[in-house]
């Protein structure tokens, strides 16, 4: 059974910008999109280091998502401080067990999951692995799409500022954790989209192209 020809054995380029699909030039220059003008390559240029540097960025920053306050909260009886699990706490004593285990699974486990998969295709990548293509193909697209749902507790937040200081009761400022937590978010997303999901399929279509030599 004959293996079906790629696009980079065609010599096609797809612009990662508008998606025209276009054919490489004979010569070694910088070719452009025909209808965007953006630059093509047959990957992603660095795509793996920039990918490693946006997830690890993203690791550290983690832990002070989670262990600063996310919220300060002051009336006349005082101030409190809130982290993320505080708050989840808080929810489930009071009886609100769907809102705890929605803001914990949003605002703790994805996080943590994105950044465990992106560090896990980044390696699999890099290592030309050619185990669970599939699969690994799979959980991009899946990374790719909860990242949106990431920012939970920065909605929250703001909901809540809203409400109190209109009524007056009271104030809430946000805390640094909300800082480390929305460049959480972003790093990874950031991460997401600087991955090139074609890398986890180039151990068995033949060399890596000149593109990952020359970035990556």
């Amino acid at each position: 059974m004959t293996r079906p020809l790629t696009a980079r054995e065609a010599g096609l380029l797809n612009c990662h910008v508008c998606g025209q699909l276009s054919r490489a030039g004979a010569g070694h220059g910088l070719v452009r999109c025909p209808r965007c003008r953006a630059p093509l390559h047959m990957r992603k240029p660095a795509s793996l280091a920039t990918t490693w540097a946006l997830t690890l960025a993203a690791a550290i920053l983690y832990v002070p998502a989670n262990l600063l306050p996310m919220m300060t909260t002051a009336s006349l009886l005082g101030s409190q401080e809130d982290t993320i699990m505080s708050g989840v706490i808080f929810l489930w004593q009071s009886g609100s067990w769907p809102l705890a285990a929605v803001v914990f699974f949003a605002s703790v486990m994805v996080p943590l999951l994105k950044i465990i998969a992106l560090i896990y295709l980044a390696a699999s990548a890099q290592r030309r692995s050619r185990l669970r293509l599939i699969q690994r193909t799979r959980l991009y697209r899946m990374v790719e799409f909860v990242g949106r749902w990431s920012m939970l507790d920065i909605y929250v937040i703001t909901l809540l500022v809203a409400l109190v200081q209109f009524q007056g009761l009271a104030t809430i400022q946000a805390g640094p954790a909300a800082v480390a937590f929305g460049a959480v978010v972003v790093l990874t997303m950031f991460a997401a989209m600087s991955f090139d999901p074609r890398l986890i399929w180039d151990p068995i279509a033949g060399p890596a192209p000149s593109d990952d030599h020359r970035h990556d």
